[in-house]
């Protein structure tokens, strides 16, 4: 009984002191190496995440300006924006008296239908002022067009009416007497005029972001409605677009095809100018963004020299993440 007793007690003794050390070693690196795993796939899954709201924010940036940029020189049935009475003519910025959207933008930013593309070269040139101040180095778009689908006419609202060889722009809401009785066409049922809302809408960057303070981020100046008359809003479109760039492929030679880029602001169909050059036509539009994280990340320097379009931004020198992207963009009305 007594062996038996000593046996026991023997087969329940504890770990001695080196077996629980050699346990709490390897026990150790374990851990070690489980924090490691974390740690590594948790970085990892941060600058995934930071690499796709980047590459998220300058889709979105481009696809909007895109969507706008392919329609200009759509005047409803026509795509002649000379062939619209009522756009602003050469020392008349408003010739039929028609409602200047407010807080103006001049005259010409919503009338000026000759240059369905227009714009300025590394500065912020509008009359109105930028939301939140305007960015150094980074062009402004500007888009003239009209509603894809037609629409009813609306009291003062500006609005174009057009056949497929002119049209004319109006604010009262009664279709132009030219135009008048709107007939359907006996084979196809098409109208023979059609009402379309203009549309003006000019992109640019400001410094700061209303969403989130500090951030840049890219806006848009539109023609809308307010209190029954014409207003220009001024919205933000996309967090964290730092800069943007223009140039316009233009056609000289009436072959339909690009011979050559000019920056937005060049003036080529003023005779009186410079960069005048007859017959242009523009074909294209080349956009560049530079687009950055809302954040900064530990452990990422930016050391990258940025030359989007015209311009050299240098090296930012910070932890900010950023993605540059470009796309030339057909107008689908350039060659009617």
């Amino acid at each position: 009984m007594s062996y038996s007793r000593e046996s026991q007690m023997r087969r329940q003794s504890g770990l001695t002191l080196v077996e629980l050390m050699v346990a709490l070693a390897i026990g150790s690196f374990l851990i070690i190496g489980a924090v490691q795993i974390y740690n590594q796939s948790r970085q990892a899954f941060v600058v995934n995440e930071s690499i796709a709201r980047v590459q998220e924010t300058a889709q979105f940036a481009m696809d909007t300006i895109e969507a706008d940029l392919r329609m200009a020189s759509n005047w409803g049935r026509s795509s002649r924006g000379l062939a619209v009475e009522g756009r602003s003519l050469d020392g008349e910025a408003n010739p039929n008296d028609l409602t200047v959207p407010t807080p103006t933008c001049g005259d010409g930013w919503a009338f000026d239908l000759a240059l369905p593309i227009d714009g300025s070269d590394n500065g912020y040139t509008l009359p109105c002022g930028a939301s939140g101040g305007a960015q150094a180095n980074s062009d402004v778009v500007t888009v003239r067009r009209v509603s894809v689908q037609p629409v009813a006419p609306e009291s003062g609202r500006l609005q174009v009416q057009s056949t497929r060889i002119q049209g004319r722009l109006f604010d009262d809401g009664a279709v132009p007497g030219e135009f008048l009785p709107v007939t359907n066409h006996p084979i196809t049922g098409a109208p023979s005029s059609a009402t379309h809302n203009l549309m003006v809408n000019s992109y640019y960057v400001s410094p700061t972001s209303a969403l989130i303070p500090g951030v840049p981020t890219l806006r848009r100046k539109t023609l809308t409605m307010r209190n029954g008359a014409p207003f220009i809003a001024d919205l933000e479109v996309a967090p964290g677009v730092e800069n943007i760039q223009l140039q316009l492929g233009i056609d000289v030679n009436e072959d339909n095809t690009v011979d050559r880029y000019v920056d937005p602001g060049d003036d080529i169909y003023n005779p009186a100018a410079t960069g005048y050059v007859p017959g242009a036509r523009v074909m294209t539009a080349r956009v560049w963004l530079v687009v950055r994280g809302v954040s900064p990340e530990l452990g990422l320097q930016d050391a990258r020299n940025y030359q989007p379009g015209n311009v050299t931004l240098g090296t930012p020198d910070d932890e900010f993440r950023r993605l540059q992207i470009s796309k030339t963009i057909l107008l689908r009305n350039a060659r009617t």
